[in-house]
């Protein structure tokens, strides 16, 4: 059965809850590591969010993200295979409170740096980060229950998001 998406107000916890994740994700990759980043909606103060933490953890290359997948999921992170391109290994964490979605990212990926340059734009753009909360809710609305249909058709305005971030 689909899974409905269902969008909440902010959550104060929500960073608390990033650095604990990010705590047990550098006790298990390790060296393995080069950085942490709280990205997705939960990053951004004040954004009502689907109660999930996003996360990108920076790695040295590609063949370090694959060989991070099997200690992923021997801690319990169920895989979700590649996502945005074949470098970019995505699992997630649903038994947790919030629900924990991990992306492994080789080093300077154009995915990773998308996702900062959105959330840093949100976080000092006040009225983006109210168009975009207003765009998610009534999104969530109309694909309640198609999380594929949602994501896609926020995908205009991260990318217009993106694209001033980038002139700045």
């Amino acid at each position: 059965m689909p899974e409905r998406v269902e969008i909440v107000p902010y959550d104060a916890e929500w960073p608390a809850h990033f650095r604990e994740i990010a705590a047990a994700l550098k006790t298990l990759l390790g060296d393995r590591m080069l950085d942490i980043h709280h990205i997705g909606s939960t990053s951004i103060p004040g954004m009502a969010a689907k109660p999930l933490i996003d996360i990108d953890v920076n790695m040295p290359t590609a063949a370090d993200v694959i060989d991070a997948c099997p200690l992923m999921e021997a801690a319990g992170y169920e895989p979700r295979g590649n996502r945005y391109d074949a470098d970019i290994f995505a699992f997630m964490k649903r038994a947790t409170t919030p629900r924990q979605r991990i992306y492994l990212c080789p080093e300077g990926h154009d995915t990773h740096h998308r996702r900062i340059q959105f959330r840093d734009y949100l976080r000092t753009h006040p009225q983006a980060a109210a168009d975009y909360q207003a765009l998610k809710l009534k999104l969530a609305e109309r694909f309640e229950y198609d999380g594929d249909g949602y994501t896609a058709a926020k995908a205009a305005f991260v990318n217009d998001i993106v694209a001033r971030a980038r002139k700045r």
